[in-house]
């Protein structure tokens, strides 16, 4: 029993310690006048070139995701522009 109540006191008192800063209140941010999204301009999306369109379809066809897709694709368009023309 003395055991139990010991755990029960020191959880306690450990829960009061770690409630402190998990309840402290941060500043609210600062306003501005004009809101974010529109601070910011659109990015201008580059048109993609045959030898990026070719390499994505060879990527597709082989079923390559993730990391391996995007090292297939630049090993593809790097030797499509070391190709002649």
């Amino acid at each position: 029993m003395m055991q139990l109540s010991s755990l029960a006191t020191a959880t306690a008192i450990a829960a009061l310690l770690l409630m402190g800063p998990a309840s402290a209140q941060t500043a609210a941010p600062a306003k501005t006048d004009a809101p974010k999204a529109e601070a910011k301009a659109p990015k201008a999306e580059k048109p993609r070139t045959a030898a990026s369109l070719e390499c994505s379809k060879e990527a597709d066809a082989k079923g390559l995701k993730g990391k391996e897709r995007k090292k297939f694709r630049s090993e593809c368009k790097k030797a499509a522009a070391d190709k002649p023309k």
